[in-house]
């Protein structure tokens, strides 16, 4: 299935953080820039219009100019009620359409084919929910999830669900691999995220190593 128009991007940041110490992961300053800006930067092209999920104050987010949604049920569900707001957010909003490519905001390295290819997996006549894979595993959050989905994810989380894993096997999800990418000389997990200080040090030195060398005076 080609791009539909209008696909819309859900960037996930509603977590708590709690493993870099809490606060905004989201905002952390990676290249001299928020995490954040780095991941709208990157989706921004494969998408019609992104929304932001985040969840407490919304005036923090205000700089970037992304509609804001929080999580519809409350009790900091994590990654599958984040989703599950940018679904019925999409359902209420912009009712043509009939997917959601969504991810987190903690992986600025994720593909710039990510959408293309999810889209490609899917069956038109019959919606499917499809995720990507690389080489450490399934990425349930980077998906393109129908938006006919949003009842039965809130029935999910309603019945305890938390686990994302859980929920895309249970639905059969159709996998995209996607392989290593190559950066800074190195081959890095695509979806290589950061849940830790030294994981933000890592990413630190794989810009490091992109950035083009000062000209020789």
């Amino acid at each position: 299935m080609q791009m539909p128009e209008g696909m819309i991007g859900v960037v996930l940041a509603g977590g708590k953080s709690s493993r870099m110490g809490g606060g905004d992961k989201a905002l952390l300053p990676l290249g001299g820039r928020p995490l954040l800006a780095h991941v709208i930067e990157r989706l921004r092209p494969q998408v019609a219009e992104i929304v932001l999920n985040a969840n407490d104050d919304p005036g923090r987010f205000a700089a970037f100019g992304l509609p804001l949604v929080a999580d519809r049920l409350a009790g900091q569900m994590g990654p599958l009620a984040g989703i599950h707001a940018g679904l019925a957010w999409t359902w209420a909003n912009r009712p043509q359409n009939r997917f959601v490519v969504t991810v987190a905001a903690d992986t600025p390295f994720f593909p710039t084919d990510l959408a293309t290819r999810l889209c490609a997996a899917t069956d038109k006549a019959n919606p499917t929910l499809v995720v990507a894979r690389s080489e450490s595993g399934v990425h349930p959050v980077f998906g393109l999830w129908p938006v006919s989905l949003a009842p039965h994810l809130e029935e999910s989380l309603r019945h305890g669900a938390r686990k994302a894993l859980d929920f895309v096997t249970a639905h059969q999800a159709k996998e995209v691999t996607f392989p290593p990418a190559e950066i800074g000389g190195r081959a890095v997990d695509p979806f290589f995220n950061i849940n830790r200080p030294e994981d933000l040090a890592e990413a630190e030195a794989l810009l490091n190593a992109t950035a083009p060398a000062p000209r020789q005076r």
